[in-house]
């Protein structure tokens, strides 16, 4: 049986860069389950599942555009400090939530720090990046067919 849209399936990977360099892995955890067709992980990672058997492994590269897109500059924005609270150590590198006026919260990273600014990076940490995964099916539970009346 084929893994098709509306089937929940889990599936143990291993992601790296272009470099090699891992980025995430389910070694030792319970395998990522997902249903596909909900929108629940990366376009391009339910596309490579879909088709595949129970049992079967496969190592497919996503290209940024369809993992978490292009680093967008504009996403990198200067904030006045005073916007912080006053006891926050702030370090470049840090991470936090923010939930700008209107939107929903973002993970945000400071990249640069003087006395007035706080320059902070909203990109997703993968942005920009091809990510290549190691995958293997390791089950399959079927989706409810559609009723069909005449």
């Amino acid at each position: 049986m084929a893994a098709k849209q509306g089937d929940t399936v889990r599936v143990h990977y291993r992601g790296t860069l272009g470099d090699g360099t891992e980025f995430d892995n389910s070694e030792g955890r319970d395998p990522l389950e997902f249903t596909l067709g909900e929108g629940q992980v990366i376009p391009g990672f339910e596309q490579a599942i879909e088709g595949m058997e129970q049992g079967e492994q496969k190592t497919f590269t996503i290209s940024s555009e369809d993992a978490y897109g292009p680093r967008d500059e504009e996403r990198i924005m200067n904030v006045n400090r005073s916007a912080f609270p006053d006891d926050m150590e702030l370090e470049v590198g840090m991470q936090f939530q923010a939930a700008p006026p209107g939107a929903p919260p973002m993970l945000m990273k400071i990249v640069a720090l003087t006395e007035e600014e706080v320059t902070v990076d909203a990109n997703h940490p993968l942005a920009g990046e091809d990510l290549t995964f190691e995958i293997e099916l390791t089950e399959i539970v079927p989706g409810k067919s559609p009723i069909i009346t005449p």
